[in-house]
């Protein structure tokens, strides 16, 4: 692989993922991207994040000045970046982001799904490209989403990325130690009640 690509996987790890090596699905999907090829982003509908670009817990910029200053707001968004620790978005997809769930609670990171109104979602599957072609099998032009999620998986291995499985029924499901609504929802009352809010 193109020195340049090491170079960006590690950085993409470095900012993204706590400094982990890029599991090798997304490897694939990076350099891909990357490279100018769109086969995998019109499969799987991901644009992942580009450098610097904020994690949506942290990206305060879409609300007004009364609302940042707004106590309960204040505790919504401080509980949010807190999740930032848990919850390791690599791209735009999905209904909003997906990425990895990473709670040290967990036996290992598992993909998840975080709406556009701030909702985290379990997703099925071991790996992140599953996760999403699980997902997308709801809208493919074959109503019957285990032989969409089938074709997707034929179409992924065709492009080099095979599933750990085509056998939608097969795929690992998306239960969580930890819960990550509970622990977002604990948060943000830790947060409430360190301003005093009742």
């Amino acid at each position: 692989m193109d020195t340049t690509y090491e170079e960006r996987l590690v950085a993409f790890g470095r900012e993204r993922l706590d400094g982990r090596a890029v599991p090798d699905d997304l490897r694939v999907l990076l350099v891909a991207e990357w490279e100018g090829r769109e086969d995998f982003a019109d499969l799987l509908g991901l644009e992942f994040f580009e450098p610097g670009e904020l994690h949506p817990f942290l990206d305060t910029g879409y609300l007004s000045a009364e609302e940042l200053a707004d106590p309960e707001m204040q505790a919504v968004n401080a509980g949010a970046a807190r999740m930032v620790e848990y919850v390791k978005l690599v791209a735009k997809g999905g209904k909003g982001w997906v990425g990895y769930w990473a709670h040290p609670d967990e036996p290992g990171w598992r993909p998840v799904e975080l709406d556009t109104e701030f909702t985290l979602w379990p997703m099925t599957g071991s790996t992140l490209t599953e996760a999403v072609a699980f997902e997308q099998s709801a809208y493919q032009d074959e109503p019957d989403e285990r032989v969409a999620f089938g074709q997707l998986a034929a179409e992924l291995a065709a492009l080099g990325l095979p599933l750990s499985t085509a056998d939608y029924d097969a795929l690992e499901d998306g239960e969580y130690v930890v819960d990550p609504e509970k622990l977002m929802r604990a948060l943000t009352e830790a947060e409430r009640g360190a301003r005093g809010l009742g």
